[in-house]
């Protein structure tokens, strides 16, 4: 496999963003969820004015897995006051890591995740954190691995469906 680049997203790759987001989403978890869940979600979350507030958000940044000039994931973080859950300790908090099912298994993930690992300690947080659906064994085994442990738990909503995220967690500064 050709090296793998990771840039950092701007407004220009705003459809490319959009894209990547509903085709990861419904490949992860369409089969699990309704077609009205599944098409609420994705109008809501990933329409164009909610994609252009986010990357436009000071206090977010997505990075893109780029494979032979072909945008094949992303990465999300939200800092400050853009994270979906406020902590006393300064923490960042990845929002999405998203990677086409074709490229699943090729250490995408791993390269995003290390990216957000390499901004989390230049910037010298406590820790990063995320939220992974509890069903979704494949990403809770990939933060385990990668020394993420389970801390807390919230509500995710999708459509008319309440779910439990379990909020992961990975220490960057030793305390």
């Amino acid at each position: 496999m050709s090296q793998i680049e990771i840039k950092k997203a701007s407004i220009s790759d705003l459809e490319i963003i959009q894209e990547i987001s509903k085709q990861t989403f419904i490949e992860t978890f369409a089969e699990v969820n309704t077609p009205e869940n599944m098409e609420n979600y994705i109008r809501e979350n990933f329409n164009t004015e909610q994609v252009t507030l986010e990357i436009n958000n000071r206090e977010s940044a997505f990075y893109l897995a780029i494979l032979d000039k072909e945008i094949i994931g992303y990465l999300k973080l939200n800092f400050g006051n853009a994270q979906t859950e406020i902590f006393k300790e300064k923490t960042i908090e990845i929002h999405r890591i998203y990677v086409l099912k074709a490229f699943l298994g090729k250490k995408i993930g791993q390269l995003l995740l290390d990216e957000a690992v390499k901004i989390a300690q230049q910037t010298r947080v406590d820790y990063i954190w995320l939220g992974v659906w509890e069903e979704n064994q494949r990403a809770l085994q990939f933060y385990s691995k990668n020394g993420f442990i389970t801390f807390d738990k919230h509500t995710f909503v999708l459509g008319n469906d309440i779910q439990t995220d379990l909020m992961m967690k990975l220490q960057i500064i030793k305390n």
